[in-house]
């Protein structure tokens, strides 16, 4: 269950990430959006055990994932910058 509790929590990460991160090297498409609100959902508890904040197959709350996901959106717009160049 706590999988699909961080899937859940990291979709509704991804889209309020991007209202808070807009920019354009952001990817622009909902799918996208979402995948990288779950991947920052994942980066946010993994972050969160291995400091010590979460228990050991504990997930990261909303707060964590949504800033889980504003870091990844910033790699990727790092990422995308590099490439349009």
């Amino acid at each position: 269950m706590g999988i699909l509790w961080t899937i859940i929590i990291g979709f509704i990460a991804g889209v309020v990430a991007k209202f808070i991160m807009p920019g354009s090297n952001e990817p622009s498409g909902f799918i996208l959006t979402t995948i990288l609100g779950i991947v920052g959902a994942f980066v946010a508890s993994y972050l969160g055990q291995a400091l010590g904040w979460y228990a050991p197959g504990e997930g990261a709350g909303l707060i964590g994932a949504i800033v889980g996901a504003i870091i990844v959106l910033f790699v990727w717009g790092l990422i995308a910058g590099r490439r349009r160049v």
